[in-house]
């Protein structure tokens, strides 16, 4: 575990993760631990292994019982039974250096190992997890960048119709922009009379209303310096009732000259109201222009009602400002998830382009070592040729000796067939001997007779014997 870059699976976990993941069906449904571990079958072996190309690599089935085209055999029904195991081999030979399984052989599928086949089980699942979940995150980015390319083109589209209204906004129609002009020059020409009749009324109010205000001022005036001048008496009063003794005369004039006292305060206090009423008065009869005022003040309402409706329409232009500008932000917002998804989705492609390029390297090699291989066979190939040449040259031998045996044969036939010939020619003569027939100048073909018929050949011409059978 030290040495591995992945955890290494139980064989029950193994068969687990095969069941749920790799096969389907019948396949899952039969697999059991004694199919791949301790005494394993090939068949069963082979089949996973296959079933992972298909899932990870998606090399179809019928790819394991191709020929590559490049290839040149003689005789490519020998290497139907060996095809599909030794493209198996090449695939799980590509395959499992990306699971950082590096010592993967081919006695790995012929002849395999219990603690080799877990190794390269449980190197083979981690990747698949590994793959899911790389797979997973792929598509939630993937999804999160739709998602925010349709919210921008959503942005747009809404940015380019605020757009659209604030120009239909702004714009006046052709029908009615006489109207509008002369609209806005009453209207410029009512603001400037009426700033000037207000201006003049309000100096006018300003300088009665300054005057009543000194008036009134200088009459507080006076109050406040006569309520001053009975707080100085009170306490002058008081001091001289402490100091004196004051007799009962004396207090009653005292007491009745405070009273004249008293009542010239009232009598001014009274004119000072009186004076203060009279200013009410005046300020009261201002009110005699509300006629005017009122014309102006309807003026004043209908120009209000048209700024009113100019301030709403600045207003619904200004919301539109609004809305365009938190448009604009989200766009802005959107254009920086765009752009760091783009980040993302570079540093993926950086990854992959790192993977593909490690990738292409393990290509090389394994091109490397086929050509290798390769090369190995054309020179197995071309002894095999020589080979057979040294085979075709001993069967022609082997013909012509064949065709010369059966020439011999034929002419010991022959000589067989006139040697039978001879030999009832002579038993012929024998029987014509023991007859009488005979004369007795042909002893030499008894005795001729006699030695064949102890088994000697007779190497006598043809034409000869012909005509000592005729003699």
């Amino acid at each position: 575990m030290e040495a591995l870059t992945f955890p290494q699976y139980t064989p029950d976990d193994i068969i687990t993760y095969l069941r749920g993941l790799i096969l389907t069906g019948a396949e899952a449904r039969n697999l059991v631990k004694g199919d791949v571990f301790g005494n394993p079958k090939l068949e069963v072996l082979h089949m996973i292994y296959m079933r992972v190309l298909q899932k990870v690599c998606g090399i179809r089935l019928e790819h394991f019982y191709m020929m590559p085209l490049n290839t040149s055999v003689m005789y490519p029904q020998i290497f139907e039974g060996f095809l599909p195991v030794c493209n198996l081999y090449i695939h799980m030979e590509r395959l499992l250096p990306v699971c950082q399984i590096n010592d993967f052989q081919i006695a790995d599928v012929l002849n395999p190992k219990t603690k080799r086949t877990v190794r390269f089980l449980s190197g083979i699942l981690n990747f698949m997890h590994f793959r899911e979940s790389r797979r997973e995150v792929y598509l939630e980015l993937q999804q999160n960048y739709k998602a925010a390319m349709e919210k921008h083109q959503q942005l747009e589209t809404a940015n380019r119709e605020a757009a659209a209204k604030l120009e239909k906004l702004n714009t006046v129609p052709v029908e009615h922009q006489a109207e509008v002009k002369q609209l806005t020059d009453n209207i410029r020409e009512l603001e400037q009379l009426l700033r000037q009749d207000y201006r003049r009324k309000q100096t006018a109010l300003q300088e009665v209303i300054a005057q009543k205000k000194s008036a009134i001022a200088e009459s507080t005036r006076k109050l406040n310096e006569l309520k001053v001048i009975m707080a100085t008496l009170k306490e002058e009063q008081e001091q001289l009732k402490s100091k004196i003794v004051e007799s009962p005369e004396e207090l009653k004039n005292y007491k009745e000259m405070m009273k004249e006292t008293v009542n010239k305060l009232k009598r001014s206090k009274q004119e000072v109201i009186e004076k203060y009423e009279g200013y009410r008065d005046l300020v009261e009869v201002l009110p005699s222009c509300q006629l005017e005022v009122q014309l102006y003040q309807k003026k004043m309402e209908r120009h209000g009602a048209n700024v009113e409706r100019l301030t709403s329409i600045l207003s619904e232009v200004s919301d539109l400002e609004d809305q365009l500008e938190s448009t604009q932000m989200e766009l802005n917002k959107g254009t920086t998830d765009e752009t760091s998804l783009k980040r993302l989705v570079t540093a993926k492609h950086e990854k992959l382009s790192t993977a593909e390029i490690r990738i292409q390297k393990k290509r090389e090699d394994v091109e490397q070592y086929k050509h290798t291989v390769f090369e190995y066979c054309n020179r197995v190939q071309e002894k095999r040729d020589v080979v057979y040449d040294k085979v075709m040259a001993i069967q022609k031998e082997i013909h012509q000796t064949r065709f010369k045996i059966q020439q011999l044969n034929d002419n010991a036939e022959k000589q067989e067939r006139k040697a039978k010939g001879l030999f009832l020619s002579l038993q012929a003569i024998q029987v014509a001997h023991r007859t009488g027939h005979c004369r007795p100048e042909n002893r030499l073909w008894n005795v001729m007779i006699a030695q064949y018929s102890g088994r000697q050949i007779l190497n006598l011409p043809s034409h000869h014997c012909q005509e000592q059978l005729l003699c």
